[in-house]
C-alpha cells in the first residue's frame, strides 16, 4: 500500500516494516570484535562467561534503528525541519504586523512537548505557523524517543476512503484502528463543517474515541472554536483535558463611540495617577489596595488569564482596569475596554437597518478581542436575551483562554452559576475583592490629611 501526501517520499512505509533496516551493519567492534555482545564482569573483575549482555556498539545501534523507525513512523517526511529551534517565540509578522498571541502559544506547544497530556488545540489564520508548532511538537518527542503521528486531514481522509480499493493491502478498519491508537495524534488543518457527512463521521469517531480513553491529541484549525462542531465544542469545554492556543494578527480595538477608551475621563485613568496609598483608610485596606495595584500593573505588562475585580461604587476597580486598558494600548493597541450596559445597547442597536456595523461583525469582535475588559459587569439585572449574549462571550473567552478583565460591584452568589463558575475557576482566574469605600466621597478628607502629612514633614 502507497500512501501519498505531505510526508513525501517517506508517507509509504509509514505503517510498514522494512525489509533492509538490518541489512546495514557497523563496522567491526574493536570492544566485541563484531559480535554485538560482551561478557560482563563478574564481582572479581573477571569476565562472567555463563552470560551475555548487548555491547555498546549495539546498543548505540539499537537506539540509532528506533529513532530510524520513529522518524518514518512519524509521517512528517520533510517536516522534520520544522522544530522549536527554528520557530521564532515572537512568531513572524502577519501582515506586515505582529501576532500577540504567539509568544504564550510558543510556550505552551513548548511545555506540552515535554509532556504530552490531553489534548491542545491551535487557532490561527492560514500563515499563522500553527504547523510549525504541531510539528515542532512531533519532532521534539521524537528527538526524545517516543512516537507521535503527524498527517493532514484532507490526506487522512484520503487514505481512508484509499482502502476501499480492491489492489489495497490494508482495510479499512485496520488502518482506522492503527491511527486512533496512536500515542500522539498531530492532525493539521481540522475542517468539520466543510467535509462531507461520510467524512464528517469518520472525524467524529475518530476524535469521540480518543478523548474517551484520553489519548494526547494536536489539532490546527484556522475555525474560531465557537464554529467548530458541536461535539468537538463539548469535548474542549473541558478545561482539564484540552488547552486552546488562538494565535491571531493584531486586532483593531475601533468598534465606534462605545468603546471605553474613547471617552476622555477613561482615557486619562493610568497607573501614575492611582492612589493606592490612601491615608484615610486603614491600614487592612491600604495594603489591600496596594496588592491589588501590584497584580494589575503585572496583568497589563503580560496580560494571560482572567482578572476579576470586585468592590463597592468608587473603590478604584475600574480606574485599574482603565489602567491596564491604557497601557497594553500603548504598547500594542490590542484591547477593548468596554462599559457592559453600553455594549448590549449597542447590540440591540446592531439590528436596526441603519446600523453602520452588523450584530455579528461587532459581537465576533468583542468575544475574540485578543484582550478584553468588561467594565461594570451587572447581569443579574440584564434581560434573557442579554444574560445569553453575556454567557456566550464568557463562555467562548474562557474556553478559547483569552485574557479578559472584568469589574463589578456585584457579589458573584448573585451571577448566574454558569458565568460566576468560569470566572472562579482558579486554573485561569484570579477574583480580588477591593475593601476601600468610594474614594470620591473621601476625597475632600483624604485631600486634607495629605496636606496635614505634608505640613507635619515639613516642620521637621
Amino acid at each position: 500500500m502507497t500512501l501519498t501526501g505531505i510526508s513525501g517520499e517517506n508517507t509509504d512505509i509509514w505503517f510498514k516494516d522494512s525489509a533492509d533496516d538490518n541489512e546495514n551493519t557497523l563496522p567491526d567492534c574493536p570492544i566485541c570484535q563484531g559480535a554485538r555482545f560482551v561478557h560482563p564482569l563478574a564481582i572479581s573483575g573477571e569476565p562472567d562467561f555463563s552470560t551475555v549482555v548487548p555491547c555498546r556498539c549495539a546498543i548505540d545501534e539499537i537506539k540509532k534503528h528506533k529513532l530510524t523507525q520513529i522518524q518514518k513512523y512519524s509521517n512528517l517526511g520533510v517536516l522534520t525541519d520544522l522544530t522549536f529551534d527554528n520557530l521564532l517565540p515572537d512568531g513572524r509578522q502577519y501582515n506586515g504586523k505582529p501576532q500577540y498571541h504567539f509568544r504564550m502559544a510558543y510556550e505552551t506547544a513548548k511545555a506540552y512537548a515535554s509532556h504530552p497530556a490531553g489534548w491542545l488545540i491551535i487557532i490561527g489564520p492560514n500563515g499563522c505557523g500553527k504547523t510549525h508548532l504541531a510539528c515542532a511538537i512531533a519532532n521534539h518527542r521524537i528527538d526524545s524517543g517516543d512516537p507521535a503521528f503527524y498527517i493532514g486531514v484532507s490526506d487522512l481522509l484520503d487514505h481512508l476512503r484509499s482502502t476501499f480499493h480492491a489492489d489495497n493491502d490494508i482495510g479499512y478498519d485496520d488502518l482506522f484502528d492503527r491511527i486512533r491508537n496512536i500515542p500522539l495524534l498531530i492532525l493539521d488543518d481540522l475542517i468539520l463543517s466543510a467535509a462531507t457527512p461520510w467524512a464528517k463521521t469518520r472525524l467524529e469517531q475518530l476524535l469521540n474515541y480518543r478523548f474517551n480513553i484520553r489519548l494526547p491529541t494536536v489539532i490546527t484549525t484556522y475555525i474560531s472554536a465557537d464554529k467548530l462542531d458541536a461535539n468537538l465544542q463539548a469535548h474542549l469545554s473541558d478545561p482539564d483535558f484540552c488547552q486552546i492556543c488562538q494565535i491571531q494578527p493584531i486586532f483593531s480595538s475601533k468598534l465606534g463611540n462605545f468603546e471605553g477608551l474613547e471617552l476622555n475621563l477613561i482615557r486619562e485613568m493610568s497607573f501614575e495617577n492611582f492612589d493606592y496609598q490612601r491615608l484615610d483608610l486603614p491600614l487592612e485596606q491600604q495594603e489591600n489596595l496596594t496588592h491589588v495595584y501590584k497584580i494589575a500593573f503585572e496583568f497589563a505588562q503580560s496580560p494571560q488569564g482572567w482578572f476579576v475585580l470586585q468592590g463597592e461604587n468608587g473603590c478604584g476597580k475600574t480606574h485599574l482596569a482603565a489602567a491596564i486598558a491604557n497601557y497594553i494600548q500603548q504598547i500594542s493597541g490590542t484591547v477593548l475596554f468596554i462599559i457592559v450596559p453600553d455594549l448590549l445597547d449597542h447590540l440591540r442597536a446592531a439590528f436596526s437597518p441603519d446600523s453602520r456595523v452588523s450584530y455579528d461583525e461587532l459581537f465576533d469582535k468583542v468575544r475574540t478581542a485578543p484582550v478584553l475588559i468588561l467594565d461594570d459587569f451587572g447581569e443579574q439585572a440584564a434581560t434573557p436575551w442579554a444574560k445569553e449574549k453575556l454567557y456566550q462571550i464568557i463562555n467562548y473567552r474562557y474556553n478559547a483562554r483569552l485574557a479578559t478583565v472584568i469589574t463589578m460591584s456585584s457579589d458573584l452568589d448573585d451571577i448566574e452559576t454558569r458565568i460566576s463558575s468560569r470566572m472562579v475557576d482558579p486554573s485561569i482566574s484570579l477574583v480580588w475583592n477591593i475593601t476601600a469605600s468610594d474614594y470620591r466621597g473621601d476625597r475632600k478628607k483624604a485631600k486634607n490629611i495629605k496636606s496635614q502629612v505634608r505640613y507635619n514633614r515639613n516642620q521637621k
